[in-house]
């Protein structure tokens, strides 16, 4: 799943870039702009915002003020903290999800298209519904894991927090490009 998300992400991002590159050089150095470039530009653009938020949703490395992670002690607690978290998002998520599909079934019932060269917008339209029906569905599967974590009286469950020396997934992929470095090295 990582090496799709990693590709198309790839790929839409380059798409966005050369498109702009093409519409910079047609308009600026030949002044002639290709008319209808913009509207073909908003759809990897937005599908290239909507699955980057899917995708930081997917790994949970989502922008988040743990401020109050400061004040727990044990991983119990902190789990506790992300079952409420989580939950939260599960609910503000479904009700997003909720207004998507209104406005999803809204733009499938008018048939928009595009002004310059009759593209229907459900192509890009559609992008906001079923990336919010993604994100859901991997904070769900997020708040089940802290839940699994609960539940299942795990002995790490109960360790102290490290304040000074915080854990966090850049250590972790230090740690596995370490080995490889140091084998590489010798």
């Amino acid at each position: 799943m990582e090496a799709l998300f990693r590709y198309t992400l790839a790929i839409l991002i380059s798409t966005v870039a050369g498109m702009q590159f093409v519409q910079v050089i047609t308009r600026y150095v030949f002044e002639t702009p290709i008319m209808g470039l913009e509207e073909i530009a908003v759809i990897p653009t937005l599908w290239l915002y909507i699955l980057g938020a899917v995708n930081a949703s997917r790994e949970d490395t989502q922008i988040r003020a743990n401020v109050l992670e400061v004040f727990l002690s044990t991983e119990r607690a902190r789990h506790i903290l992300l079952v409420v978290s989580e939950s939260v998002s599960l609910i503000i998520s479904g009700w997003l999800t909720y207004w998507a599909w209104d406005y999803f079934k809204y733009a499938v019932r008018v048939e928009k298209e595009t002004p310059t060269l009759y593209l229907p917008t459900l192509i890009y339209e559609s992008a906001l519904f079923i990336g919010l029906l993604l994100m859901t569905f991997y904070v769900l599967m997020h708040l089940f894991r802290h839940i699994r974590v609960l539940l299942s009286g795990d002995v790490g469950a109960d360790k102290l927090i490290d304040h000074e020396h915080p854990h966090t997934s850049e250590l972790d992929e230090f740690e596995l490009l370490s080995p490889k470095e140091d084998r590489n090295n010798g």
